[in-house]
This record gives C-alpha cells, sequence and structure tokens, in this order.
C-alpha cells in the first residue's frame, strides 16, 4: 500500500510517498481504509523532530483522519466492517491504510462527509475539553481565543458561542478574523501589530477576559497573563507562535488565577469514559446546526507534502484536509 512516509527529519518537501507492507490487525484493533486526514500543527513539528513524541522511521505523518472500518479484531465490539469512523492516533494517518485501537473510533455523524470529518475529530475534541473539563466556561463569561482563524481556534470560537460566553477572537488577518465572525464571534482583535493587551483590556472594561484560550505561545502569552480576569483561566494548547514562553508567576499570583495545561491525547486516554461523554455532546451540537467544522482547503493524497506546508506556513484559515481516496 502506499504512504507519505517521513524518513528523516526535514520540511515537508523531504517526505516521499512509497510502498509499506500492509499493516496487520491484531487484538482490540481495527484496519481501516483511510478516506481524508486532518493536517495538524503536531504534524509539522513532529516531521522536523520538535515534537514531544518522535516515532522511529520511517513514519507517517497525520494523526487525525477519517475512513471505512474493513477489518476487526480479536474483542472489538464497538465498531464493525463497514463503519464509516473517525478519530486518529498520535501518526501513521498519511497512507492508504493505518491500524488502530478500536476503543478511540468514532462513528461519523449522520449528514457529515468524509472530508469534514477527517477535520473535526481532534480539533472539536480538543478545543471542548479545554472548554468544558479544564477552562470550566460557564454562559455569561467572557472568552478570549488567540490564533482564532486555525483548525483549534475556530472550533473554540464556536464552542464557546455554543456555551454562552461571550468570545472575543483574536487573530493576525482580516481574513482569520472574518472566519472567526461567521464562527461566532462577539468581538474581533487583530494582533498582528504585537498588541493585544490593551486591546482586551478596552473590549473589557479593564477587566480582563474569565478565560483565555491559547495555542499560540510565543510573546502574546506574557499578553494573556496580564489579559486574565480575577479567577481567570489561562489555557496552553499549543505552540504555533514559536518559542515556548515562561510562565511569570508573579502574575497568576497576583491575578488569583489558573495556567491550566490542555493535552487532549493523555485525556483521552486517561479518561475514555469522560472522552465519550464530550463525543455525544459534540454530535448533538453538529445535528444541532450550532458547530461547523472549517475546512479552507483540500489538496489530493500526491500533494500532502504542499499541504503540510500551507499549515507550517500559517497560511490555512479553519481546516486543511488531504483526500487519500476522493470524496464519492
Amino acid at each position: 500500500m502506499k504512504a507519505v512516509l517521513c524518513k528523516a527529519y526535514g520540511p515537508p518537501e523531504s517526505l516521499v510517498i512509497d510502498d509499506i507492507p500492509e499493516l496487520q490487525c491484531g487484538p482490540g484493533q481495527a484496519r481501516i481504509a483511510v478516506e481524508a486526514v486532518g493536517i495538524n500543527f503536531p504534524d509539522c513539528l513532529m516531521i522536523e523532530g520538535k515534537y514531544q513524541f518522535k516515532p522511529d522511521f520511517p513514519f507517517s505523518p497525520g494523526g487525525e483522519l477519517s475512513g471505512t472500518v474493513i477489518e476487526v479484531g480479536e474483542g472489538v465490539g464497538n465498531v464493525a466492517v463497514g463503519d464509516r469512523i473517525c478519530g486518529g492516533g498520535g501518526h501513521g494517518g498519511l497512507a492508504e491504510q493505518i491500524v488502530l485501537p478500536a476503543q478511540g473510533l468514532r462513528p461519523i455523524p449522520d449528514g457529515m462527509d468524509m472530508t469534514t470529518a477527517a477535520a473535526w475529530s481532534t480539533t472539536y475534541g480538543t478545543s471542548y475539553h479545554a472548554l468544558k473539563q479544564r477552562g470550566q466556561l460557564q454562559p455569561g463569561e467572557t472568552l478570549l481565543v488567540l490564533g482564532a482563524g486555525g483548525g483549534v481556534g475556530l472550533a473554540a470560537v464556536e464552542l464557546g458561542h455554543a456555551m454562552g460566553a461571550r468570545v472575543i477572537a483574536a487573530a493576525s488577518s482580516e481574513a482569520k478574523l472574518e472566519a472567526a465572525r461567521e464562527a461566532g464571534a462577539d468581538e474581533c482583535i487583530d494582533y498582528s501589530d504585537g498588541e493585544l493587551k490593551e486591546k482586551v483590556k478596552a473590549l473589557t472594561g479593564g477587566q480582563g477576559a474569565d478565560v483565555i484560550y491559547d495555542p499560540v505561545g510565543g510573546p502574546l502569552f506574557d499578553q494573556c497573563m496580564r489579559s486574565i480576569n480575577w479567577n481567570g483561566r489561562v489555557l496552553i494548547v499549543g505552540f504555533v507562535g514559536g518559542d515556548i514562553p515562561k510562565v511569570p508567576t508573579n502574575l497568576i499570583l497576583l491575578k488569583g488565577c489558573q495556567v491550566v495545561g490542555v493535552f487532549y491525547g493523555s485525556f483521552a486516554a486517561m479518561e475514555p469514559e469522560v472522552t465519550a461523554r464530550n463525543w455525544e455532546e459534540l454530535r448533538d451540537l453538529f445535528t444541532a446546526g450550532k458547530i461547523k467544522p472549517k475546512v479552507s482547503r483540500v489538496y489530493p493524497f500526491g500533494e500532502a507534502a504542499a499541504a503540510l506546508r500551507c499549515l507550517a506556513d500559517r497560511q490555512a484559515i479553519g481546516k486543511v484536509v488531504v483526500q487519500v481516496v476522493e470524496e464519492r
């Protein structure tokens, strides 16, 4: 079978498409014919050796996917051959087939196509866990979302709006902010000039946001810490801005706030029952039309490297998806 392979650390252009042996399905696993893969920032980090997990060479990037179950192993009862599923396993998705633990696979909601299904499992799973379990977001609170034009950022905007919060979307271009407005943002901030703190204070009467969702990190993190309300929660989701910032513990003391880590992969592994409930609620939100994953660019399998380059250069609005099989 064909797979996009990383044989040595490097940029997206160093990836190759090659033949690999078909995978074997073991107990508790399911073998999936991959149809589409959602590209995420960790994929870009992983192929450059900058991610916390470093698979053995050669490996395929791609931790978020949709497809059809073609085989199940012993002891699997939650999925069956022929089921349309979405999910992921950290890496390995950019291939014609993948074998994954069956427990983490989710049925694709009625009315959702395969391309969209590849764009929402990690993205919405991460943002919902962040806002619900880690941020304890309440109706009427103010939520500030950084990177609001990206995949997890747009999901956080939509979910925050659905949860009854006042949502302030912050991004680096007008096009990204327009997407955030369409997703339900009440106010928007362009931080392309590097200024965030004073703009947040102006929109909140000097109080700051109750919850800040930060997948960006870098220099903006310090401004987040100065833009948080008393008893607020700053959610650390990622570092697409590059540098991993240092936490100013004096501001945690002075603000009476919390700095909370969000790691969806570990949450899903450690708390599968809570994860399953989250998924039921996300499915209901999609069915009710309250969330609608945005896929801005779709690439064919042979152009997977270009899809990763698009994300690495922060050109994407919403999600970038690679179609392994052309949408039927």
